[in-house]
């Protein structure tokens, strides 16, 4: 069966036949070894199907499994296949009493592996079990939770009943980082994405970073944001790498000094986000509740109108966030820090009323980019922001400085990056014929305080 498969695969070239291939010998390759069909395949199937390192099977065995089919295919050359076999996973009393006396791998190339175990262990080119898109990190699997406190809800799959007392994993945090989450996988897995929900029954923000190890001895840092507020779910790609454990170490808390987590998974994706220095850049809009993302200033009917994509259901009284001219602004936390280099919003438009406003991004809330400056323009309507360099942003602060109707500065809707090329866009309300206003609704449209999205006190800001 597995000659079949694969010797069929590298005739045809088919992708899809390919990917089929791909997933059956990942989840059999232990026992694919040690099958008769596997003597007969071709020399390019075999080199190819054992230079993957989602070929997962004890290298020994790999090793053996080549031996044998060297001596069922005695006319073949088999250095470029020996070559694939990776002797630095093989364990030293291996090396020196099993491949040492067949003769088919040189002294040198011994030594040099020998070395490698000596030297690198974190940097070996390890295999590793790849099931795409399924979360290995949980208990079906063999994933436990080694180290921190109240470890039984991690990987239970529940990211919904949680509050201040139930429902999440903790660890304290202190300035030596000595505590932690600990994490172990039920086999090493080849992971690039890890999704992982951060309290957030309120606003507080979490800096975190996240290393991984096959033996707890030699880390390696896949995800840094010790620099950065982070909040609610945390969508986080890297390269592709083989794990065993997984630590993850929480560094600041905004409220207090324990580190929370309600929900990890990890996953292997054929889908992978374009990196940039370890930080996402998004095509999709991550400014979105989904994504994490929050208002955190600003007056509105309800929470976060800003970010739930509704572009056409907003009048006199709702659907748009404000704050009142020289006073406070509109601000937006995204999940997670992102690589952004651009962003859209629409400014309430259900008159000929304009705009005038600048915007600024922070990474920190300590430093501030001034990244677009509309303070001498009159605007009105769907704003298509760019700005360059693109950088790192968590913060987005939109404040108004002008409006020809009112003091007050409101916006409909907010993203980032922006979802749409540069062109000229109509207005949702612009339905061929301009609104005009009566004296009650001017009387309505020069009043509103507050700056707070509060939930306990939100504010029915009027136009």
């Amino acid at each position: 069966m597995t000659k079949v498969i694969t010797d069929v695969y590298f005739f045809f070239s088919c992708l899809d036949l390919k990917k089929w291939c791909y997933q059956y010998v990942n989840k059999y390759a232990a026992e694919i070894i040690h099958h008769d069909s596997f003597l007969q395949l071709s020399p390019t199937a075999l080199n190819e199907l054992i230079s993957r390192d989602s070929f997962y099977a004890p290298e020994i065995d790999i090793f053996l499994a080549v031996q044998e089919w060297i001596k069922a295919n005695p006319d073949v050359d088999a250095k470029e296949i020996l070559a694939q076999v990776r002797l630095s996973l093989i364990s030293l009393t291996d090396l020196l009493n099993v491949v040492r006396p067949t003769r088919l791998v040189s002294s040198e190339a011994i030594l040099d592996a020998i070395t490698a175990i000596m030297d690198k262990s974190s940097e070996l080119a390890y295999r590793g079990q790849m099931l795409v898109d399924q979360n290995i990190a949980l208990a079906a699997y063999g994933a436990e939770v080694l180290q921190g406190e109240m470890r039984s809800y991690l990987l239970d799959g529940n990211c919904y009943n949680y509050d201040m007392e139930r429902g999440y994993t903790r660890h304290a945090i202190t300035d030596t980082q000595e505590h932690g989450i600990l994490i172990k996988l039920g086999t090493q897995c080849i992971i690039n994405h890890i999704k992982m929900l951060l309290w957030d029954r309120d606003l507080r923000s979490y800096s975190y970073y996240i290393e991984v190890s096959m033996d707890q001895k030699h880390w390696v840092r896949i995800i840094d944001y010790t620099k950065y507020f982070c909040r609610s779910w945390q969508y986080l790609y890297f390269e592709p790498r083989v794990m065993l454990y997984i630590r993850i170490v929480g560094t600041n808390n905004t409220v207090n000094k324990v580190f929370h987590v309600v929900s990890f998974e990890a996953y292997y994706r054929n889908h992978s986000e374009k990196l940039s220095e370890g930080f996402i850049v998004p095509t999709r809009n991550v400014a979105t509740m989904k994504f994490g993302a929050t208002v955190t200033e600003g007056v509105s009917r309800i929470r976060n109108a800003l970010l739930n994509g509704d572009t056409s259901d907003y009048d006199w009284d709702s659907g748009y966030t404000c704050h009142q001219l020289g006073s406070g602004s509109i601000l937006i936390q995204l999940g997670q820090p992102y690589i952004i280099d651009s962003m859209r919003l629409l400014l309430w438009d259900c008159d000929k009323r304009s705009y005038s406003y600048y915007i600024e991004v922070s990474s920190n809330y300590l430093t501030w980019d001034l990244v677009v400056d509309k303070t001498k323009e009159l605007c009105r309507s769907w704003q298509i922001l760019r700005f360059h360099p693109a950088r790192p942003v968590v913060f987005i602060r939109i404040v108004g400085t002008h409006n020809t109707a009112n003091e007050v500065f409101h916006c409909v809707h907010f993203e980032c990056p922006s979802q749409v090329e540069d062109k000229a866009q109509k207005s949702p309300m612009n339905r061929g014929k301009h609104l005009t206003i009566n004296s009650t609704e001017t009387d309505k449209i020069d009043q509103d305080d507050g700056d707070s999205t509060d939930d306990s006190v939100i504010i029915a800001a009027v136009l």
